[in-house]
């Protein structure tokens, strides 16, 4: 029976691991180039309970023609951060765009002013929490940590191994 040693093993899975995690960053890539994905945070409760503080949302781009009312939608504001709410109400207005009244779920009123947009961010999942740990990962020294311990890994990993030596005496048989 020829079993490798313990540390073969453990070497073998947390390379099989970290080449799972980059195949899960190079498929989220690609998603985000083909369908117009990207990630927001919410930093406040205004869409509680469905989408509390904390919250990590997945969107995708579209045509604020395709909005429907209920929708919970990002739109831009010039000057201010984006504002992630759901279309109470839809208008025409010039060419493509759309007048969209909002209200955050937790909110009593409706956003103050209707947004003339061309263009909305549609959400399309949301997780409770996982902003936080994203916000955390993003920082500088966990960056330049997890950039060291990655390449101490894949030094580990690859470092070239000696063969086992033989006790003298011992032949190899032909």
């Amino acid at each position: 029976m020829n079993r490798r040693p313990l540390s073969g093993r453990l070497r073998e899975a947390l390379l099989n691991m970290a080449a799972a995690g980059g195949a899960v960053c190079i498929l989220a890539v690609v998603c985000a180039l083909l369908f117009n994905i990207t990630l927001v945070m919410f930093k406040t409760g205004s869409m509680a309970p469905a989408i509390p503080a904390g919250s990590l949302a997945v969107v995708r781009e579209i045509p604020a023609a395709e909005v429907t009312i209920g929708d919970v939608v990002t739109v831009d504001r010039p000057g201010k951060l984006p504002i992630t709410h759901r279309v109470q109400t839809i208008g025409p207005a010039d060419g493509a765009a759309r007048t969209i009244t909002m209200k955050g779920d937790a909110n009593t009123e409706s956003d103050p002013a209707p947004y003339v947009v061309q263009r909305v961010r549609l959400v399309l999942w949301s997780a409770p929490g996982l902003a936080y740990p994203l916000t955390a990962a993003a920082n500088p020294v966990v960056l330049g940590a997890t950039t060291v311990a990655v390449s101490a890994l894949v030094t580990w990993v690859l470092w070239p191994r000696h063969a086992p030596r033989r006790r003298s005496g011992q032949h190899v048989a032909a």
